[in-house]
């Protein structure tokens, strides 16, 4: 009978704690909705801030829509060229089982849970000690520092649940480890990579704080890798410190469009992933 009540009360627990996060999701979803919709227009999307925006006059946040797919998707690029190598080195047919492989591990798990106000302090320090201003590739590279960590462990976690009988496979038809791991290793944990990528991607596109002193802010789109760059975090802050309600009600409109964003992203992930599973071998 005690059993039966404690698995009752830890059945009730889990289902309490779902109802929690589902409700606290729809509950941001609905609030963003309701407050932003009604200031949402086209104009907003098309055009960048004109004279006066802040104050409640004419003109939109392209310039920050742009910018924020160019950061996330800059830091993105840079990451997955840094962050797959390194995964695929921390398999247990390399470096897996050694010290190093061990302090890389450790390294990148404190990496992932500092602030990523730190990760925008280091990089303006280095900016400043080489005579860089606030620009789209300062952007990026904090970014990408800022990727790496859950990149490179979600990746690594992916290539683990590659079967060793498909590797083992390979090898006896006498193929190398690099042809192993990119023949075999790569194609099985596509839909974990993808995944990884996109989840890095989601964390790029939504950061504040590391790009306030890195990319800087301008009402402008940017022509170079060196112009300084808007983006959608740092338009719903500057929007939402306005003493203008019109302006505020834009923020919201920001936000929603950097909801939407993020929820498409979450929906092609989805599907990528199904589609890649097709090559998969369970």
């Amino acid at each position: 009978m005690d059993k039966l009540r404690e698995e009752k009360l830890f059945k009730s627990l889990m289902l309490a704690s779902l109802a929690i996060v589902v409700g606290s999701l729809f509950l941001v979803i609905a609030v963003v909705v309701w407050n932003g919709a009604p200031s949402l227009s086209l104009s907003m999307i098309t055009q960048t801030p004109k004279g006066g925006y802040y104050l409640g006059k004419e003109g939109g946040i392209l310039n920050a829509i742009v910018g924020s797919l160019y950061l996330a998707f800059g830091s993105m690029l840079l990451a997955i060229m840094i962050s797959l190598p390194v995964a695929l080195s921390l398999q247990k047919d390399y470096i897996g089982k050694t010290k190093a492989a061990y302090y890389i591990r450790l390294s990148l798990d404190v990496l992932w849970g500092t602030p990523s106000i730190v990760y925008g302090a280091f990089g303006f320090i280095v900016m400043l000690y080489l005579g860089m201003r606030a620009s789209l590739l300062g952007g990026i590279i904090v970014l990408t520092l800022l990727q790496l960590p859950i990149m490179i462990r979600a990746m690594e976690e992916v290539v683990k649940l590659v079967p060793e009988e498909l590797k083992e496979a390979s090898y006896t038809l006498g193929a190398t480890k690099l042809e192993t791991t990119l023949g075999v290793v790569v194609k099985q944990a596509l839909p974990g990579i993808v995944t990884a990528a996109l989840l890095a991607f989601g964390r790029g596109i939504g950061d504040a704080a590391s790009i306030l002193f890195t990319a800087g802010y301008t009402d402008s789109l940017p022509r170079s890798l060196f112009d300084p760059v808007a983006s959608l975090p740092l338009a719903v802050f500057f929007q939402l410190g306005t003493p203008f309600p019109e302006v505020q009600q834009r923020a919201y409109a920001s936000a929603l469009i950097l909801l939407i964003i993020v929820l498409a992203l979450s929906i092609t992930s989805r599907y990528l992933s199904k589609r890649f599973m097709k090559n998969i071998i369970r």
